[in-house]
Formats: structure tokens, sequence, C-alpha cells
């Protein structure tokens, strides 16, 4: 059974077999959740009446801190909420909240898109799907305003569907229907496929989208994460087929569809429902998939919520991550050295879980989860050197495993406790220390670190050093040679933690937080910087930059000069908004109030994309009906995205002699480094 699809239906699942026919089966399904009262005689009405209206057994059931004495009740999620009002807080649920299908798979060890006789970790797809790509051209955000649809069955053929509504959704139904694609991918999908599903309905215009003729709806939500507002839209998701929406999915932009499907095997969650979330609500599902395939309940609240501690206590263990400030400046001849997924490998070498932290001779049920998902990281990143297909598996397990630290501290996390987050980073505060201290041994001079990286120059075998940290870590540690690299400097002077642009050995440019990374960047700002860079990576040392200085200023020069007869498009800003009421005047609230206007609802955490008219008095127009530009307000960008890479130009800067470790400006004590506040949602 290869199963493509799966969804949840009411006493039961749905699956669709992508390996027999693309065979339509259901399960019967109806399992139970778990209930463990502190004081069960307190409770004793409570549970009685639950008895007459659900049925109820008293049972035992396994936790990762241990076996309880409950029971289990067979009834839905507005039960058990009754339950917790009703004692008052005083009981434990589990087992609430997951998905039938995912719990269904789990019990039985099988998960989607993998074959009987292959194992979850396996990178491997051989399974023959057919692929169709759709887009809708037109404002998305006006889902109705689709003047014409282009369909792309696969290779070089193409196909253009034109004409009234009508024409357009019957031949895209018909063409659907001939091509019985296994996976869709649809940019703007979830913006447009509920407007043109309800409008073939009214028109009663079959366009099949769904192997069952039923969909799964997505509610769209707001919700906070890592310091920021993020939105999800609405999504109408068709039973049978897998529906990407490759302008939103997080997932599929960082790992294409082989990344999908391996976050779909990991997880035992549909595809359709893996691209459509984030990391951390996948390492959630992974965990959860984890505990009930070994016969361990899931707790729908964290058990062991954090003690209160003094002021001292909380200086001393929650610190955070270590980080050494550069100073800012181009230096020569550079090696990064990388712990492999630093923060996971600590949890699994150090068997740290939530019920370790009193009982270290345990074996950690986190640590235990973990450890099969950092073997097959560290294979990934060794198969993606010699095969690009790997790539983006690879960059969606180090994604996982990378919320999976986060996860340990975020409040809500199953499996969670901030004593394990807070272990993690002392522990990986001593390996950076260690590993800095490695490298001043072999001759080395420390320039910059940062949580798991450090920028080293000097010394003379830098193998020796790795094969150090590795034998007294137990992590692997990659090596990266740079001709130069620039770590830039702070408004206040002093070197900036992660805004840094350098020449790799084989000729590649590696680029962190300047204006042609950041997403807010205009198209034509972006472009000005990206062939600056591409000036700059000519240079094979330091001194070589001086060479490229005088074309790289005529490149800025002409930006400037262009600026006032480019494209309005090219000048399109896109703000992540945090509210849709700014209490203070700025280019973020002026946007939700143009886009209000224009009838589209607004909610936190959506990106809208604007062109600034006037940024004194915050007038901005939206990016589909632009009408001017505020050409200083654009001037001052473009100065601004100048003078990130012009940096690298100052002679003072090229010298190559920088690069003791500086401090936190208020730190008292000097080489004592810097630390980051601890990750979590």
């Amino acid at each position: 059974m290869w199963i493509l699809d799966s969804w949840c239906g009411k006493g039961g699942a749905g699956f669709c077999d992508a390996g027999q026919g693309r065979r339509i089966t259901r399960e019967d399904y109806s399992p139970p959740f778990y209930v463990a009262f502190s004081d069960p005689a307190r409770q004793w009405e409570l549970i009685e009446g639950l008895s007459g209206h659900c049925r109820v057994e008293e049972c035992t059931f396994a936790t990762i801190f241990g076996d309880v004495d409950g029971y289990a009740v067979w009834a839905g999620r507005q039960v058990a909420g009754a339950i917790e009002r009703q004692s008052r807080q005083d009981t434990e649920l589990y087992n609430v909240d997951l998905r039938c299908d995912q719990r269904w798979m789990a019990e039985r060890r099988i998960s989607p898109c993998t074959p009987p006789d292959v194992s979850r970790f396996s990178p491997e797809f051989a399974q023959d799907l057919r692929v169709v790509c759709i887009a809708a051209h037109g404002n998305p955000l006006r889902p109705h305003d689709c003047p014409w649809i282009e369909v792309t069955p696969g290779g070089d053929c193409r196909e253009m569907i034109r004409g009234s509504e009508t024409t357009l959704l019957a031949d895209l139904g018909s063409m659907i229907a001939a091509l019985d694609p296994d996976v869709i991918l649809f940019p703007d999908a979830d913006m447009r496929i509920p407007a043109l599903v309800a409008r073939a309905q009214e028109l009663d215009i079959d366009l099949p989208l769904s192997r069952t003729g039923r969909y799964t709806r997505l509610s769209a939500t707001s919700y906070w994460s890592y310091g920021r507002v993020h939105y999800r839209g609405r999504a109408l998701l068709p039973q049978g087929r897998v529906l990407i929406d490759t302008a939103q999915s997080f997932v599929f932009n960082e790992g294409g569809l082989d990344g999908i499907f391996l976050a779909s095997r990991l997880t035992g969650m549909p595809p359709n429902f893996v691209a459509r979330h984030t990391p951390g609500t996948l390492v959630s599902a992974y965990e959860a998939y984890e505990a009930v395939s070994r016969g361990i309940a899931v707790p729908l609240r964290k058990k062991d919520p954090e003690d209160t501690r003094s002021f001292a206590c909380l200086q001393e263990m929650d610190r955070g991550g270590m980080m050494f400030q550069p100073v800012a400046g181009v230096y020569r001849d550079v090696t990064e050295i990388d712990f492999t997924s630093l923060y996971p490998s600590i949890i699994v070498k150090k068997n740290l879980s939530p019920e370790t932290i009193r009982f270290p001779e345990k074996a950690g049920f986190l640590a235990g989860a973990l450890a099969p998902l950092l073997d097959l990281r560290v294979s990934t990143k060794e198969m993606k050197k010699h095969d690009p297909r790997y790539a983006g598996q690879d960059s969606v397990l180090k994604w996982l495993l990378v919320v999976s630290f986060g996860y340990t501290g975020f409040r809500n996390a199953r499996f969670g406790s901030i004593g394990v987050h807070e272990r993690i980073t002392a522990h990986a505060r001593e390996i950076l220390v260690m590993a800095k201290e490695l490298a001043e041994a072999a001759g080395f001079s420390v320039l910059h670190g940062i949580v798991d990286s450090l920028w080293m120059s000097g010394g003379q075998d830098i193998a020796v050093v790795q094969q150090q940290i590795r034998q007294a870590t137990g992590i692997p540690v990659e090596a990266e040679r740079f001709s130069w690299i620039a770590f830039l400097p702070q408004n206040d002077g002093t070197g900036a933690f992660t805004r840094y642009f350098g020449r790799q050995e084989d000729g590649s440019l590696k680029v962190r937080g300047i204006a042609a990374r950041r997403h807010d960047t205009p198209p034509y700002i972006r472009a000005m910087q990206e062939r600056i860079l591409a000036l700059m990576q000519a240079a094979e040392t330091p001194g070589g930059l001086s060479a490229v200085q005088g074309d790289a200023e005529r490149v800025y020069r002409v930006t400037v000069s262009d600026l006032s007869r480019t494209p309005l498009e090219d000048l399109v800003m896109k703000k992540r908004v945090s509210t849709t009421k700014y209490r203070h005047a700025c280019l973020e609230g002026a946007a939700v109030a143009a886009y209000q206007r224009a009838g589209i609802e607004i909610a936190p955490g959506m990106t809208l994309a604007f062109v600034v008219r006037d940024s004194g008095r915050h007038i901005v127009d939206p990016s589909w009906k632009p009408v001017g530009a505020d050409l200083h307000y654009y001037r001052e960008l473009i100065d601004r995205a100048w003078k990130e890479v012009s940096f690298a130009f100052a002679d003072d800067c090229r010298n190559g002699t920088k690069g003791a470790i500086s401090t936190c400006p208020s730190c008292s004590l000097r080489g004592e480094g810097l630390l980051t506040p601890p990750a979590g949602e």
C-alpha cells in the first residue's frame, strides 16, 4: 500500500492507494482518548455521569514518565474539553487531538508515501506519480479575476485555456479528468481553488479536483512563532490528490516534492497537510507518530510547566547560545567550521528528554525519537554532495531538527521541558568554547562565532582540528574555505553577528543578512546589489576588490540615475503585518488600509505587497494598482544597499589584520563572548 493521501471522516479514515490504481479505501476507526485524575475519588460523580453518555473503561496506559492508571473514553474533543473544565484542571488528558488517519497508521507502523518493504527513514522515492502544473493568471487576491489558465501536463507541453468563466472552468475540468493527476502544483492554489470550486458548483460544472468529490477544509489562522506573527490562509484540500500551493508552501520551496514526501513519511501526515504547515507543527506531528507507534500516550498539555525560580537561577541557567562578536572588516583565507545539527545531536548524545531530567539513567523518549532523524540528516548531507536530488530532503531535515530544539522550550510542546532546553544550550556553549580553544591551540585566530559555527584564519591543517572536535564531541563538523569574507558593521560600528558576505574557494558567494537576501527589498534594488556582488565575486583576494570598485560604483550611479524611469512593479515592497490596527502612522498600516479599501480582508501575519507613493505622509498603493513612487524614499533604500556592499571597498577594511574576538560593549569581561536569548516559540 503506497498511501498518496489520507483524511479523517466521521467514524473512520480514508486513504488513496497510489500503488493499486489510485484505489480509495476507508477504515472504520474510532479510538478512545485517555484521562487520568490526580484524585479519582473526588471526581466520581464526573466519571459516573460520563459513563452514562459514552463508553468508559478503566485502564492503564503508558506515558514517557511511566504507566498511569486512568480511563479510556470513546468520545470526541468536546467531551475532553468538558472533562477538563468540570474537573477544574484536576486531570491529565492524552491522545485527544491526534488525527485519526495518523493514529491508525502509527499503530500499524505504516506511513504515507512508503512501500511496505521500505523504511520511513529512507530518502529514496521510486513511485511513478503523474504531476501536473497549473497556473491561473491575474491577481490571486481577487480569485475571480482570472483571464486565462495555463496547464503543463509534463515536459515542454503546455495548454492555454482562455475564454469566458464558464469556458475556463469547463475546459479545466475536462483536462483534469483526462490527465487524472496524482499531484497538482498550483501557485496561490489556496487563494484560487475555493473560489474556482464554489463557482463551478454554482454553474453546475464538473471540476474533478477531488477523487472522492469531497474536500478537507483548513481554516485561516494567525499565530505567533519565534517572536513574529505568521498567517496561514484557508485552504480546500482535495481528497485523493496532492494539491500544493507552490507560492506559499514553505516545505515545498525548501525541499520540492521529495521534501514533502519525506516529511509525510516521517510524520505520518498526508502530503496535503505537510505542504501547508510549518516545521514546528511537523516536528510535533513526528513526535506524536513516534509516541503512538511505541505505545506511548501523547499528552494534550505539557505535564511539567516551568517552576518559579529566582532571578539568580535564571541568570545562571537561561542563557541561550554562545556568540563571539566579530570586528567589522574584510579578511582573507578564512575557514568556517559548522557543526551538523548541533542541538539535536546534544539531545541524542546526552539522552535529554523531560523524563530524564530527574532520572538520567532512563532511555529518554525525545533522544530516542530524534536519533534516526539525525542519522538520516547526516546521510543526506553527505549524499547531496554527490547528487543534488537529495539537497531538498536535506534542507527539510535541517529545518525539522532545528525546530526540534526550539520546540523543547515551547510552552505548549507535548514533549517539551524548559529544563531540557536549558541543558541543551549549556552543553552547546561548552562545545563552542572547546572548539574555539582547540582551533587556537592549532594556530588559528577565531574571527567570529555564532551558536554552532566558527570563522577563523591562519593555522595549518583544519582537518586536524575537525578530527579533534569530532573525537571530543562525537558530532560531525563541516568546513568551508573563503578566499575572503566581509563582516559588516552595526550602526554603532561594532561587528554585526548575522550580516556578512564572502567568496568561497569554489568561486561561489555566500551572502547573509543584506538587502539581496531580505524579502522586503524591492526587485530594482535587489538587482543592483546582486550585480555588484557578482563583480566582487571575481576578486580572489581582498586586494582584488579594488579592481572592481569602479565598475561597482558605475552600477550604483546608473541605478540612481535610472530610478525615475524604472517600472513601478520593480519598486514593489513586501511587508508582513503584525496587526490590522496600527496605533502609529507607518507604511504597514497604510498598506493594510489600502488593501481594505480594495475590498480585501486582511489578517495579522499576512504579507502585503505595495509601492510607496509618499513616505512622509505614509501613502502606499497596492502592488496591482500603483499610481506613483516616492523617488526620495527609494533613493535612500538604494544608498543603504550600496553602503552595505561598498563597505568592503574601504582601504582600512581590506588589510586583513583585524580579527580578535570582540565582546558586547556592555560586557565587562573581554573574551567572554555574547549570549543569544534562548530559541522558542
